[in-house]
């Protein structure tokens, strides 16, 4: 952690001379190279935490690796160029207390450290699915309305997920997934079948519409405090098909061991029938549900190759315990598919977990 001073000092700079810190206590990370931590305040109208977002090379890295490609480079951190657009279109953001950004901090609202996978655990199916709708409103928020505020000159429309950024994905997989994972090398016919396969998906998400997505919109992205949803962790917003944050609310992670397949019906009819409340563009129930079934198994395969890559290249293993619930998840999508049966039968012969 840096210097506790500095933070300290950092913090009576946004509050005031009557801020008194009375602790800095380090959060769990993720898989980004930001740090957090939080600190508990005392004084009149000073709030009684704030987290510091810590940012590595002062935040001109935040983005993910494969993304930064930018007509012009940023004038201020994309997490705060998104914060404001966010904030103006009423999607429940944490507040920026101060932007310190040139010096690699960002002070921020504290929402807590519920999140809306944890919260779920033990309530009972009709709330799951409540909490859920609470979550697609949000995300209709971002969709639609984000959309219709569409300005070529801000940093989340000017990336785009395209089939070239598909196809980036798909030979992550396919690099970390197995090519990496695996004892010996993989049969260069079996690759060329996978990547004719992965090929064709890439090329019609890419084709697909482009809407306002947030990217990472999953339920660990998805903050319960004060009985409210709070959405963060959203500076690598971008275009992308409209079902794509969909497909990642619904089957990321162990999302599948609650939104089981009725559950994920009911939600998808929700999210239609919002659609078309809300005067989104015209388009069919089962439109809506085919281009929701292949973002869903992209980001599936995206997931695999990207928890094996955080295990090798940057020694976080962690993540590693979220694969057999994503390998189900693929699976289960690849069943659906008759067209996509030569996948699932090369892939099993390296995933038990595709295996029947």
């Amino acid at each position: 952690m840096p210097d506790e001073q500095a933070i300290r000092t950092l913090l009576i700079e946004c509050f005031g001379a009557t801020a008194h810190v009375e602790a800095i206590v380090p959060l769990a990370g993720d898989a980004s190279t930001r740090r957090y931590v939080r600190a508990r305040l005392r004084g009149a109208g000073v709030p009684p935490t704030a987290v510091v977002m810590i940012l590595a090379d002062s935040g001109q890295s935040i983005s993910s690796d494969e993304l930064a490609v930018f007509k012009t480079p940023p004038r201020e951190l994309p997490f705060v160029t998104v914060h404001r657009l966010l904030a103006a279109l009423r999607v429940r953001v944490p507040a920026i207390y101060l932007n310190a950004g040139r010096r690699g901090f960002l002070v921020l609202e504290d929402v807590g450290d519920m999140a809306l996978w944890d919260f779920i655990q033990d309530l009972p199916p009709a709330q799951i699915v409540t909490w859920y709708q609470r979550a697609l409103d949000q995300l209709l928020t971002i969709v639609l309305d984000g959309t219709r505020r569409r300005d070529d000159d801000h940093v989340a429309f000017q990336q785009v997920f395209d089939e070239r950024l598909f196809n980036w994905e798909f030979e992550h997989f396919i690099e970390y997934g197995l090519e990496k994972r695996v004892p010996n090398p993989v049969p260069p016919a079996e690759l060329a079948e996978l990547r004719r396969h992965f090929g064709a998906i890439a090329a019609e998400l890419g084709a697909a519409p482009r809407f306002l997505a947030h990217r990472d919109f999953h339920s660990w992205n998805l903050f319960v405090h004060d009985a409210r949803l709070w959405v963060i962790d959203f500076q690598d917003a971008l275009l992308a098909p409209a079902t794509y944050d969909l497909g990642t609310l619904l089957g990321d992670r162990d999302t599948p061991l609650k939104i089981t397949p009725a559950v994920e019906d009911q939600l998808l009819d929700y999210y239609h029938a919002q659609w078309q409340a809300r005067g989104g563009p015209a388009w069919s129930r089962d439109a809506l549900r085919a281009q929701y079934f292949a973002c869903a198994l992209q980001k599936a395969f995206k997931v695999v190759g990207r928890f094996h890559y955080l295990n090798m290249v940057k020694g976080k293993p962690g993540y590693l315990r979220y694969l057999p619930s994503t390998l189900r998840q693929v699976r289960r999508l690849l069943q659906r598919d008759p067209e996509l049966s030569n996948v699932l039968t090369i892939l099993a012969a390296y995933f038990p977990e595709l295996r029947e």
